[in-house]
């Protein structure tokens, strides 16, 4: 079988990245099948952050796609339009060089184009990110204009993939609701490829929280937490693990609030040893496609407490049996939990082994095999 993907970039951090880099690696090792991925805008000579198995092949077009952005409107507007052709016309070239029998886009990047080249393929459309907050602007200024832009854009963008994807396939069953007029919808989560060497014994005073440091992951509230809890447990300690255009802003916040116990970490290509090294796990994003982060804590046995945003969270953590779920937003009652599950070493070694047991359920076999049986299924 001939697959190809056609995504942004993989040179970026981020759950996306990992998980289409390391599916196309499985894809061409155990199954044997023939991979390629696109990428739209990665430089040519730019490294991947995963590295892919020596079976994929890989194509980066090096479209200059956000130049856009250094022209105000309307000639922004003009520039995109003529970047958007650009992208059309070499995406169809290398795509039917290629021939494959599934053509494989990424919710978030340009999944249209994707629908509207013109091939044999069956078009499959992933979405890692939930249909509410894909192309959103949340956290951003935007002027009138560009609002409204914004969302003529996201209306015709779902209408197009609706309209011409032969499957769409979501991370959780509330987002599969949300799209009742596609044509056909599966629901296939994510995996953690992560390799467990040491489970966590949940003794070590330390609760850990990773991600980008940016808006969406919500570390902002997580401070507001752990100004409460901190100062309840001081002889605990939080470490951040992440990079992003929130960095300075979280510091200064930091400073400002006199917030102690609490590190701020550069990614690290060892986090297994981290988790494995933490006793609690926190998440207090805004929104997820599916939490990444949860499975990989709990495959280590480090239970998680995760604000009930849409969509992830509560598709991975059963409240109260392997983590909590706190209501969205609820600040003063996640630091109540936490301080409840820091406080209460026989909660932290029961949700431990329940998570140890959950996350078997989104073994990559299991996760793997979902594929498959799409692909095959598609091309009947």
């Amino acid at each position: 079988m001939k697959i190809a993907y056609i995504i942004g970039t993989i040179a970026a951090q981020g759950g996306t990245t990992r998980m289409v880099s390391e599916k196309a690696n499985l894809f061409a090792s155990d199954f044997g099948y023939d991979i390629t991925i696109i990428t739209m805008i990665q430089h040519q000579n730019e490294p991947n952050t995963i590295k892919l198995h020596e079976r994929v092949k890989q194509v980066n077009l090096d479209i200059p796609y956000y130049s856009q952005y250094t022209y105000k409107y309307p000639k922004r507007l003009w520039v995109k339009r003529s970047i958007n052709k650009l992208m059309k016309k070499k995406a169809t070239q290398i795509v039917n060089d290629i021939n494959p029998d599934i053509l494989i886009g990424i919710g978030q990047d340009n999944a249209d184009m994707v629908c509207r080249i013109k091939c044999r393929a069956k078009i499959i459309i992933e979405c890692h990110e939930a249909r509410p907050f894909t192309l959103s602007d949340f956290g951003m200024n935007q002027s009138f204009l560009s609002r409204v832009l914004s969302s003529i854009n996201r209306y015709r963008y779902f209408r197009t993939i609706e309209r011409h994807a032969d499957a769409i396939a979501t991370l959780t069953e509330k987002d599969k609701l949300l799209w009742s007029k596609a044509k056909r919808v599966e629901i296939i989560p994510n995996f953690s490829a992560i390799e467990v060497t040491k489970f966590s014994d949940c003794k070590n005073k330390r609760v850990i929280a990773v991600g980008r440091l940016e808006w969406v992951k919500g570390f902002g509230r997580l401070l507001e937490v752990w100004k409460i809890v901190s100062l309840r447990h001081p002889d605990w300690k939080l470490d951040i693990f992440g990079e992003g255009s929130f960095q300075n802003s979280l510091k200064t916040i930091i400073r400002n609030n006199k917030i102690k116990n609490l590190q701020i970490h550069n990614f690290t290509q060892n986090i297994s040893q981290e988790y494995s090294n933490s006793s609690i796990c926190v998440l207090t994003s805004c929104f997820e496609g599916f939490a990444l982060v949860i499975l990989e804590a709990m495959k280590h046995g480090v239970p998680c407490i995760a604000f009930d945003c849409p969509f992830g969270p509560s598709s991975i953590i059963q409240d109260c049996l392997n983590g909590f779920l706190v209501d969205d937003g609820d600040i003063s009652l996640f630091a109540e939990r936490l301080c409840l599950m820091i406080e209460n070493t026989k909660i932290r070694e029961d949700f431990s082994r329940e998570a140890i047991k959950r996350a078997k359920v989104f073994d990559k076999e299991i996760i793997m095999k979902k594929w498959k049986d799409l692909f095959e299924s598609v091309l009947q």
